[in-house]
């Protein structure tokens, strides 16, 4: 429930909402209450998926004009993911379907649409459980399911098939960024490198992208001056499946996340969340407009 509902919204608040309210509706359907499908439930599987699938249809919905309105750049909730999780041939595909740039492709999708693609192309449902799930004919999820396919693969982010390749540049790469090595960080970096941050309006925020190996490794570098500064850490992680950073304070408290993208060998984009809104979920956050201060303190000094 919880995997169908965070793919869809993009948010672990709003997935972990959805969950409780298909549970809560679940209880009270078994029980014989408002629900008119009480003493009918077969399959509480079947039952709660199709409750939660109906609800994040729901929600997207209202959150359309949020979005619209959302300042600079929206990024997923960052979801931390276990690197040492099997990860089996068979769900490769829902692996892929965790990442932030997949996350985001399927904002492009209508909620229905991304309904019927994540539970069938994702998730494995057939077109008839899907239809009764979404309320549409099966000859009409086939067409919408075709359509939602066609877009998703004209666009779908390409990664680095090697999990070891993939952690060996992370970690290089992080590593350069800490320590300030230009040279190694340019070597690693494609040319139509990109830096998207997320700060809602909180700052500092990049309301547009960071577009190009140049102005892309300025950009870290200043922040690995920064990350020196201030005594803070970066604490490598595994997040929405793919290669990342925890960013702390010297308490430990988390400042932002930082997500890689990595495909041929190179990082093709580099994703920061920095809105505390949407990183409440993983643990203590830290004071960043104090930390903002003590830098400037630092400088003036120096």
């Amino acid at each position: 429930m919880f995997a169908i509902a965070y793919r869809m919204t993009g948010r672990v608040s709003d997935a972990e909402d959805i969950v409780q309210e298909a549970f809560l509706r679940y209880h009270r359907a078994h029980r014989g209450g408002e629900d008119s499908a009480a003493g009918a439930i077969e399959s509480p599987k079947a039952y709660l998926s199709a409750v939660t699938t109906r609800l994040c249809i729901d929600q997207l919905r209202s959150a359309r004009s949020r979005r619209e309105t959302y300042p600079g750049e929206w990024l997923p909730e960052p979801l931390l993911t276990d690197p040492a999780a099997p990860d089996p041939a068979g769900l490769a595909e829902q692996a892929d379907s965790l990442s932030m740039a997949f996350l985001l492709l399927l904002e492009r999708l209508s909620p229905v649409e991304r309904a019927i693609f994540l539970l069938h192309d994702v998730f494995g449902y057939g077109y008839t459980e899907v239809a009764a799930i979404v309320g549409r004919s099966e000859v009409n999820c086939r067409q919408q399911a075709a359509r939602a396919r066609r877009r998703v693969a004209e666009e779908r982010p390409r990664f680095e098939t090697s999990r070891r390749k993939r952690e060996e540049l992370a970690d290089r790469f992080l590593r350069a960024v800490a320590d300030g090595e230009m040279a190694e960080l340019v070597s690693m970096l494609a040319a139509d490198a990109v830096v998207y941050g997320d700060a809602g309006r909180t700052r500092p925020s990049w309301p547009r992208p960071i577009i190009g190996r140049d102005n892309v490794s300025r950009l870290l570098i200043g922040l690995g001056s920064q990350i020196r500064e201030l005594g803070v850490s970066i604490r490598r992680a595994e997040i929405n499946g793919q290669p990342g950073a925890l960013i702390q304070d010297a308490d430990g408290n988390l400042t932002n996340v930082f997500v890689l993208d990595i495909a041929g060998g190179q990082v093709v984009a580099v994703r920061s969340v920095i809105n505390p809104a949407k990183l409440q979920h993983l643990g203590p956050l830290a004071d960043v407009p104090a930390l903002q201060r003590k830098l400037r303190a630092i400088r003036e000094q120096g």
